[in-house]
């Protein structure tokens, strides 16, 4: 089943709370969708509406309950985010790199061979302060040929 790949559409709502303030972006673009040694990899370019024009990211979603983000280009990151623990991570905030903490709360996959959806969320701090806590939701959907 290793030879999954697919052109698909993905959706995906985030939202970052800091201070008791919510914002949230929506993206809807086009990445591809494959499973390699058991994994399944997402990746899309990033557009001016996330804030990383000029990027590309892959997630690695490893079974049951991890999501690793690797994001190279202009703005580089890589965070892993794993419910209970907490990785030490680094992340370019336009400004320069920042070593981040990265402690996860949760990780839900239903993602298989046509898609499927993805939740995880996540606290991050700089210097053990809380600095935001995080929300991402994926849908994966094949593209209508």
């Amino acid at each position: 089943m290793d030879s999954l790949k697919k052109d698909v559409i993905i959706s995906i709502k985030g939202s970052s709370t800091v201070d008791g303030e919510t914002d949230t972006v929506e993206l809807i673009t086009q990445g591809t969708y494959y499973l390699k040694n058991g994994n399944y990899y997402l990746c899309y370019e990033e557009t001016e509406a996330t804030g990383f024009e000029g990027s590309r990211t892959v997630l690695k979603v490893c079974a049951p309950h991890k999501v690793t983000l690797l994001r190279s280009g202009e703005r580089r990151a890589e965070m892993i985010v794993e419910p209970g623990v907490r990785h030490h991570c680094n992340y370019d905030m336009g400004y320069g790199e920042l070593m981040i903490g990265v402690s996860g709360s949760q990780v839900q996959s239903s993602l298989g061979e046509n898609g499927g959806e993805l939740l995880f969320s996540y606290a991050i701090d700089v210097n053990t302060s809380l600095a935001s806590e995080n929300e991402v939701r994926i849908q994966v959907k094949e593209c209508q040929s």
